[in-house]
């Protein structure tokens, strides 16, 4: 049975809620992502913050990313997946949420990050169009 670690890009860093969202672009800089979940003071997952959150909710409104936290733009419930659940697990998240990023998590502790790459690397091309299809429909 094929996991979400078996999938997952491994090394995902947290950005803390408090950090603002010029220091949250500099991390996606350094460490090559457009997504990173956001934890609180207890290292918990309280949100994920994407590229174009910054840009889109921040810049394109007029406001400041040096003031502006990565709290701030967390919205919503974060979704997960637990790294021994399996593949089917991991799709039923992304394609009932219509979310393209997934965090992974062991032991309350981020292990990994699943996205789009890393489905196209390991899913059947089947698997890949029923999840593309559902992920991208619009509502």
């Amino acid at each position: 049975m094929t996991t979400a670690a078996d999938i997952m890009h491994r090394g995902a860093q947290w950005i803390p809620a408090h950090e603002t969202l010029d220091r949250a672009a500099q991390l996606m800089r350094q460490l090559d992502v457009g997504a990173l979940p956001i934890s609180d003071e207890n290292e918990r997952l309280c949100g994920i913050l994407t590229d174009r959150d910054i840009v889109v909710g921040c810049v394109a409104m007029g406001h400041d990313p040096a003031k502006v936290t990565a709290g701030d733009m967390a919205k919503g419930t974060p979704r997960w997946v637990a790294a021994d659940a399996d593949v089917d697990a991991v799709l039923d998240e992304m394609q009932g949420h219509q979310i393209r990023r997934l965090p992974v998590i062991e032991n309350k502790r981020l292990v990994g990050m699943i996205s789009e790459a890393d489905l196209a690397k390991h899913l059947t091309e089947e698997q890949l169009a029923g999840w593309v299809e559902s992920v991208y429909a619009r509502s």
